[in-house]
C-alpha cells in the first residue's frame, strides 16, 4: 500500500509516522515502533568494534564510540570523532533518517513514496544544504527538509485548529524552539518572524532539577560506605525521574522508586513540589517566546493560538503560564513528543502526486558498494529544498561526494545497523 513517511529527529529522540493512502484520500498518520515497543528511539549512535553502528544507548559506553547531539551540530566546521574518525554532523542526522527509513521500508515491504524531515526552524539554507546532500550520499533522494515549527502547526491544523496565525512551543530534551508561523496563500503554514531557541535547556533539565531533589532527600544514602561508589548510578537516577516526570503530567504525587546498598527505597514527590524545581526555566522559555511574538511587531493578542509540541510539553505548568502570558487558546495534543513527526507526514502528503504510486518491494538483499544502496522506488529530487506542496525537481548532473566514514555508511544506510531497546 503506498504511503509517506514523517520523520523528526530531535537532539534527543527520534520519531517516525506514516501516512498510507486510502482510495483518493490519506488515512491520518500512525506512529512507529522504532526501539521495541517505543515509538520514539534515543538520538544516539554508537560505533561497535566490527565497524556497525548501532542505534539508541549502548550497553556499555567508553564516551569515544558514541555520539548525542549532533543535530545541533549540524553546519559546525568541526566534525565530530566517533571511534577515532572524524564524521560531519549532517552525516551523523543522514545515517539516522536512513536507518529509519529502511526500518519501516522492511516492516511496509515497500519504500515511502515521499519523506519529509523537520529540521529546527532556526536554520538557514547552508545547514539545509549540508543536511541535503548528506541524505543524498545515502541515496535518501526523496527526502523534502521542513522548518519543524511548521510540521507542529500542520499537525495541530488536522487535529481541527483553525487558526491562521499561531506561535510555536516547542520544548524537546535538551532544547527549546520558539517560532511563529501564518497561513501563506496556498493555505500551507510558513515561518515568519525571527525564530528563537535554548539549546541548553529542556526536559533533560527537569529531570536534573528533580534528580537533585532526591539526592537531598538521601543525604548520605546515595554515597557507599568509603564514599566510592555512588548510589543509585546517574543514568538510573535520571531515566527514574523522567518516570516520574511523566506521571506527575498526570497525577498528583508519586514516588520515586531506588534501590540502594541497604535495600529499596522510596521518596515522595508531588506535582507542586516538581512544578517549584522546575518554574524558573518554564518560565524562562514563556518569556522567551513572548519576545518572540513583540520582535515580530505583534502583540500575544493577535495570535490565534499557541501550539505545543515536545515531550516536555504535557507539563501542565507549561500549559498554565502560557495561558498566564499569552491571552489566546493553548494547544496540545495527546502525545506532544509525535507531534512534529505527524505533521511532517501530513505535509509529505502534499508532496507526492494525487495518484498513487505503486512503490518497488524492498529487496531481500541487494548488493552493498561504496556508493550507498541502490533504492529504486524512491523518486529522484535535487538536494536543495523544493517548494512545499510542489513535486520535487530533477536532480543536478553531478554530485559531490561527503567523505563518509566507510563502515557506518555501509552498515547502516543498507539498513542492517541494530537498535537497543531500552
Amino acid at each position: 500500500m503506498p504511503y509517506v513517511l514523517g520523520l523528526d529527529i530531535g537532539n534527543t529522540g527520534t520519531a517516525a509516522t506514516v501516512a498510507r493512502r486510502r482510495g483518493e484520500t490519506w488515512a491520518r498518520p500512525e506512529a512507529v515502533a522504532l526501539g521495541g515497543r517505543s515509538t520514539v528511539v534515543p538520538s544516539v549512535l554508537h560505533l561497535e568494534p566490527d565497524g556497525s553502528l548501532t542505534v539508541g544507548e549502548p550497553a556499555t559506553d567508553d564516551h569515544s564510540r558514541t555520539t548525542r547531539d549532533f543535530v545541533r551540530r549540524v553546519g559546525d566546521d568541526v566534525p565530530l570523532l566517533l571511534g577515532g574518525e572524524p564524521c560531519p554532523p549532517e552525516t551523523l542526522v543522514a545515517e539516522l533518517a536512513a536507518w529509519v527509513v529502511h526500518r519501516v521500508a522492511a516492516h511496509e515491504d515497500a519504500f515511502a513514496e515521499a519523506v519529509v524531515l523537520s529540521h529546527p526552524a532556526g536554520w538557514g539554507p547552508h545547514r539545509r544544504d549540508l543536511l541535503h546532500r548528506a541524505l543524498w550520499a545515502l541515496d535518501l533522494r526523496n527526502v523534502t527538509l521542513l522548518p519543524r515549527t511548521v510540521t507542529v502547526a500542520e499537525s495541530h491544523a488536522a487535529r481541527g485548529f483553525p487558526g491562521t496565525t499561531a506561535a510555536v512551543y516547542a520544548l524537546g530534551g535538551n532544547s527549546f524552539e520558539a517560532a511563529l508561523v501564518r497561513r501563506n496563500a496556498r493555505g500551507r503554514y510558513e515561518t515568519f518572524g525571527l525564530p528563537q531557541g535554548l539549546e541548553t535547556l529542556g526536559g533533560t533539565d527537569f529531570d536534573e532539577a528533580l534528580a537533585e531533589h532526591v539526592r537531598a532527600a538521601l543525604g548520605r544514602a546515595v554515597t557507599g560506605p568509603a564514599g566510592g561508589e555512588t548510589y543509585p548510578g546517574p543514568l538510573d537516577l535520571l531515566a527514574e525521574c523522567d518516570r516520574v516526570k511523566r506521571e506527575l503530567t498526570i497525577g498528583t504525587e508519586t514516588d520515586v522508586m531506588l534501590t540502594l546498598p541497604d535495600g529499596p527505597v522510596r521518596v515522595p514527590v508531588t506535582r507542586a513540589q516538581f512544578e517549584d524545581l522546575i518554574r524558573p526555566a518554564v518560565r524562562a522559555t514563556v518569556d522567551l517566546l513572548v519576545r518572540t511574538v513583540h520582535s515580530a511587531g505583534l502583540t500575544p493578542a493577535q495570535l490565534d493560538g499557541v501550539l505545543l509540541a515536545g515531550g516536555s510539553a504535557r507539563i501542565p505548568l507549561v500549559a498554565e503560564l502560557l495561558a498566564a502570558a499569552l491571552p489566546v487558546a493553548v494547544e496540545v495534543e495527546p502525545d506532544p513528543q509525535l507531534t512534529a513527526a505527524t505533521g511532517a507526514a501530513l505535509a509529505a502528503c502534499q508532496v507526492v502526486s494525487p495518484r498513487p504510486r505503486r512503490p518497488a518491494p524492498v529487496p531481500a538483499s541487494a548488493p552493498v558498494s561504496d556508493a550507498g544502496p541502490a533504492v529504486p522506488a524512491w523518486r529522484h529530487a535535487e538536494p536543495h529544498q523544493p517548494r512545499y506542496g510542489e513535486p520535487p525537481a530533477r536532480p543536478p548532473v553531478r554530485i559531490t561526494p561527503l567523505n563518509l566514514p566507510k563502515a557506518s555508511r555501509l552498515v547502516l544506510a543498507r539498513g542492517r545497523g541494530r537498535d537497543r531497546e531500552g
